[in-house]
């Protein structure tokens, strides 16, 4: 199993939305970076886990872990010409983006904030910190996952 961190802007998509969903499951689509396109490619798979991530907004924080619960395929987005995240150099044959599913699984009772995530020295190397490091998707350690499960409690969502 592998960990992530996932930023939406909540005014978009957020956590509370995902929450609210049917079965608490949604597509994760509309990603638009090859970085990140080859991370849900070749290593997001079932059962990893990934912190949800509140980004331009304050606090920005992680507000709770949703699993993943389908892996990657054809982001159908992109062949469709009336959609903002449509490709015309995507060929349905070979895509050229892809998307995954998720199920919010987990609520922390209060959201760890970027400034309190930064106040850790533990967590200090956490991609979500590092300068220039802009990626919607980011691998979390093992070590950095649990040290932030540990910071507050959380409960399963109903």
């Amino acid at each position: 199993m592998k960990f992530w961190l996932a930023k939406t802007e909540p005014n978009t998509y957020s956590w509370q939305d995902l929450v609210n969903e049917p079965n608490k499951t949604t597509m994760w689509e509309g990603i638009r970076n090859y970085q990140v396109r080859n991370l849900i490619r070749d290593e997001i798979k079932l059962g990893d886990l990934i912190f949800i991530y509140h980004s331009v907004v304050k606090p920005m924080a992680i507000q709770g872990i949703a699993e993943v619960v389908k892996e990657a395929y054809p982001d159908y987005y992109a062949f469709d010409k009336d959609h903002k995240y449509f490709d015309p150099k995507s060929n349905k044959d070979e895509p050229t983006w892809l998307m995954f599913d998720l199920k919010a699984v987990e609520s922390f009772d209060i959201p760890v904030t970027l400034t309190e995530i930064k106040s850790h020295p533990a967590l200090h190397r956490m991609g979500l910190v590092q300068k220039g490091n802009r990626l919607s998707i980011q691998k979390v350690s093992p070590v950095e996952w649990q040290y932030i499960c540990g910071l507050r409690k959380l409960k399963k969502v109903k």
